[in-house]
């Protein structure tokens, strides 16, 4: 017996190939992992009054999804919960991407997204980001699609992980656009929005009511355990993406979404909590940076994720130079590479850690990069 054929489209995410193998006493500046505190209100939401805990509809407990669309300026039908954002994703690409068709995904960029395309038959096609600071450029997102006439769907994702760059309101429109033009998906993975620093990232739904807008309470919110996301816009596009969700989950955990419903309900000050620890780790990480370094680093569109670049001899095999950090200097980063061809140059290090981790992390590199 083998597995599904589809399953030789998948290769081992190298961010797994650098975790899984980390040495104890390593400083895990890898994975995007928020290390504050669960909201109060979230862990008192977990532990309510004796009562039944019932199924809820597939497209998610009622009061939640009204919640999520007071957030994101929707109506209750334009509003799908999902087992995570990822649930979201899968799901609509499963509902919308045709097998033999292409989809369009930025590179560098989140490493599901090329394999949710192969796993819905498509083949994923990149697209570059601008070269100060990888943000959304326009033009290359719009020559590539010009260049795709196969293509089912676009993701964008603002702020961006890995590199933390975001893209302006103009920029957006255009894009929205000519996929609506085209009569292409477009899906916007918000989730690290509302982690920023003083500006916002635009979201897809501030110059469209086209397309479909995805995130969670894992990352703002601070509870990526919760496993609660959600997919917000045009209900054409979200019926079948619902009933791929349904059947895949049936739906998501409905304690979770009793949390996360708490931590909606108090976004103002749950996200700016969230906002403050990341500005306090930000600034441990750039002051190890400039004393260690000799870094003048700014702070990302948002996300807590600094793309670092790595020193030209780590170029031909960023991979090798990040296992050697891991096993020698027991810090964890995870290589640009990982993200696609256009990371190559850089690491990605997540400022999601403790301000004493990220202080003795630097510390540690530091000597592989002045070497």
């Amino acid at each position: 017996m083998q597995p599904a054929a589809r399953l030789s489209l998948l290769k081992p995410s190298p961010i797994r190939a650098i975790t899984d193998g980390t040495p104890p006493g390593a400083i895990p500046l890898g994975l995007g992992e928020p290390t504050w505190d669960l909201p109060e209100v979230a862990r008192k939401a977990l532990l309510r009054e004796p009562g039944p805990c019932a199924y809820v509809p597939h497209a998610g407990l009622t009061e939640l999804r009204r919640a999520v669309g007071a957030f994101h300026n929707a109506h209750l039908d334009e509003v799908l919960i999902t087992t995570g954002s990822q649930g979201a994703l899968f799901a609509l690409f499963q509902a919308w991407v045709n097998p033999g068709t292409k989809v369009l995904v930025p590179d560098p960029g989140f490493v599901a997204y090329p394999a949710l395309a192969r796993m819905a038959g498509a083949e994923p096609v990149t697209y570059r980001l601008s070269a100060d600071r990888f943000r959304l450029n326009a033009e290359e997102l719009i020559r590539a699609l010009d260049a795709t006439p196969e293509a089912s769907a676009v993701i964008l994702n603002l702020p961006s992980n890995p590199t933390g760059g975001g893209g302006d309101p103009t920029a957006l429109k255009r894009v929205a656009d000519a996929c609506t033009a085209r009569g292409v998906l477009l899906i916007s993975d918000e989730v690290y929005r509302d982690l920023h620093f003083g500006v916002r990232a635009p979201s897809l739904r501030d110059v469209t009511d086209r397309g479909v807008v995805t995130s969670s309470v894992s990352k703002g919110w601070g509870a990526p355990g919760l496993r609660v996301g959600w997919a917000v816009g045009d209900p054409a596009w979200l019926v079948p993406a619902r009933t791929v969700h349904g059947y895949a989950v049936t739906g998501t955990a409905t304690p979770a979404q009793w949390a996360a419903l708490a931590l909606i309900e108090h976004s103002d000050t749950v996200l700016a909590e969230a906002r403050a620890a990341v500005q306090l780790r930000w600034q441990a990480l750039a002051e190890a940076l400039r004393e260690e370094l000799g870094h003048a680093v700014t702070p990302p569109d948002g996300t807590f994720y600094h793309f670092m670049s790595l020193p030209p001899a780590a170029h031909a095999d960023p991979l090798a130079f990040c296992l050697k950090l891991r096993d020698e200097a027991k810090v964890v980063l995870i290589p640009g590479l990982a993200f696609g061809e256009g990371g190559r140059g850089h690491a990605r290090l997540s400022f999601a850690a403790t301000p004493e981790q990220l202080r003795e992390g630097v510390r540690r590199l530091a000597p592989y990069w002045n070497n």
